[in-house]
């Protein structure tokens, strides 16, 4: 073994930075939206809906499926920026290596 090379401790580092990074991505957030705006929601880096919000415009009770519609193409794209900040962030931790197989909890 390599002197000063400790892999246990290299892991345990780490396992450290993972833990802070899950912190960090909980404050942060991504905006999408739908319609043109007139659906938009807020998600953080844990995948986690902050907030919805919906545009009284939008509000047909004779069409109610096309607020359905926009909420949940809203909700994707939010969900789909929020998982590549997150790997944005995951490979800053692993210097650009991709872990395959690497899944954190509440975050892919």
């Amino acid at each position: 073994m390599a002197k000063g090379f400790n892999p246990m401790q290299q892991v345990k580092a780490l396992q450290e930075k993972m833990a802070r990074m899950q912190e960090e991505l909980a404050a942060k957030t991504v905006e999408a939206s739908a319609g043109g705006g007139m659906v938009t929601v807020v998600i953080n880096g844990r995948q986690e809906v902050l907030s919805i919000k919906v545009d009284p415009q939008v509000v047909d009770p004779e069409d109610i499926e096309m607020l359905q519609d926009l909420i949940v193409a809203a909700v994707n794209d939010g969900l789909r920026k929020s998982q590549e900040m997150a790997a944005g962030e995951m490979s800053k931790i692993a210097g650009g290596i991709s872990i395959p197989g690497l899944k954190l909890p509440g975050l892919f």
